[in-house]
């Protein structure tokens, strides 16, 4: 049989493909034996923390010995010692070095270093709590610790007129950078990755805002007036008034790596906290061997110390809830007993009335209304079956730019900022 240009082409496809995938196989193959000797941050957690006085950092030096062979390379790899609350440590490892300490006597777990995630004025009226003045013996000496993106000291939620010295109990310090008062009594930062972006400051300051919501969230002064932009205006304060705040800054503008969150919970427990709080976590729920905060909240639990955890971000789907430890608080979003209301007025007079954040007064000016389906960008291949949700990308900057456009589904409005629209109104 006589072979055609077409068989000769087919021919050689087939043998590209294979080329392909040959060297595709190669590529994963050697990736892999690389990943052996790829230095990668581990947690080694062994349990409690051993009764006596010996000290558990030579343990864990001996450990990182006997794996890696020599004093200096032990010394090198240790990045936390946990010795405070509970037992184990975070050192920099290859995949078969972890696997060689994760066989040796006393380790529970071994947990690969990762990034977690960050997770009104009148929501503490709503809930029946009565404000408790500065000064009442019973919470000025109640100490929260905070696990987050730091504080911002200056803030009026955490001005200290009033409070005495922090109560004899404690036993914590103020970090590097940072000046402590007798509201915010404590302050500490980790960064076991040793990396800084251009936000992020090198010191308990925060740099996000997260941590500084959080904080008077839970135990802010009473500030007056407080609104945003005029919406929701009232006297702000946090749960515990008076309480005294310990600041672990854990949390960078790259996420909240776990080896930092595991030592912030051994110095927190160990510094005389009363109460965790924890607004940070995992997509998903962890192994609880596995799991930073399970960990350090069940040590924390043992000492009398209640973990209160935020549920997370994802969901509501089934297992979208984060931090489900038994031994913690896992707290939920809720509603409350008032509503944001704006007006949107209609070119044939119908005003619809729905929920939403604006304080902006338009003085009468009137914006075209678009539906987000009939300005798909096409340059890019979409179709109304996206632009009508308003994705980033999806909908033309020609069509969109100054108009108003009704999303079938909104997810953070940024699809309506990149092709520059001024508003957005949703089912």
């Amino acid at each position: 049989m006589r072979r055609t240009k077409g068989m000769q082409k087919s021919a050689l496809d087939i043998i590209s493909a294979q080329y392909f995938f040959y060297r595709f196989a190669l590529f994963f193959i050697r990736f892999n034996e690389l990943l052996l000797f790829f230095l990668q941050l581990h947690i080694v957690y062994m349990g409690n923390k051993p009764e006596g006085d010996a000290s558990v950092a030579s343990a864990h030096h001996s450990m990182l010995h006997k794996v890696l062979g020599s004093p200096s390379s032990a010394k090198e790899s240790l990045v936390h010692s946990y010795g405070r609350s509970f037992n184990g440590f975070a050192a920099k490892l290859t995949k078969e070095e972890a696997t060689r300490i994760s066989d040796m006597q006393g380790v529970v777990s071994v947990i690969p270093n990762r990034q977690y995630k960050l997770h009104t004025t009148r929501s503490w009226n709503f809930l029946n709590l009565t404000v408790n003045k500065v000064g009442a013996p019973q919470e000025s000496n109640v100490i929260i610790g905070l696990l987050d993106t730091g504080i911002w000291p200056e803030h009026p939620s955490f001005n200290d007129t009033g409070y005495g010295p922090p109560p004899a109990k404690w036993k914590g310090t103020c970090g590097a950078n940072f000046t402590c008062t007798n509201k915010i009594i404590g302050a500490r930062y980790y960064n076991s990755d040793g990396e800084y972006y251009e936000t992020d400051i090198p010191s308990p300051r925060d740099s996000e805002g997260h941590g500084t919501h959080t904080s008077s969230t839970a135990g802010g002064n009473e500030v007056s007036d407080a609104s945003y932009y005029g919406l929701a205006e009232g006297l702000a304060r946090g749960g515990v008034p008076s309480a005294r705040i310990a600041v672990y800054k854990v949390c960078w503008s790259f996420g909240c790596g776990l080896a930092d969150i595991l030592k912030a919970f051994d110095d927190a427990i160990a510094d005389g906290v009363d109460i965790i709080s924890v607004s940070l976590g995992g997509d998903e729920p962890d192994d609880y061997f596995d799991d930073p905060i399970a960990i350090g909240s069940f040590h924390a639990m043992r000492n009398g110390i209640l973990t209160s955890n935020s549920a997370g971000n994802s969901g509501p789907f089934p297992v979208s809830a984060s931090n489900v430890a038994p031994w913690s608080l896992t707290v939920a979003a809720s509603t409350i007993d008032r509503k944001f209301v704006a007006r949107l007025q209609l070119g044939n007079g119908l005003i619809l009335t729905g929920i939403s954040i604006n304080n902006f007064d338009l003085n009468g000016t009137s914006y075209p209304l678009i539906w987000g389906g009939s300005a798909p960008n096409y340059t890019i291949g979409s179709s109304s079956d996206y632009s009508k949700y308003c994705l980033p990308g999806a909908m033309s900057t020609d069509v969109v730019a100054g108009k108003i456009v009704f999303c079938e589904a909104l997810y953070d409005g940024s699809g309506i900022l990149l092709a520059n629209g001024i508003g957005t109104v949703t089912p």
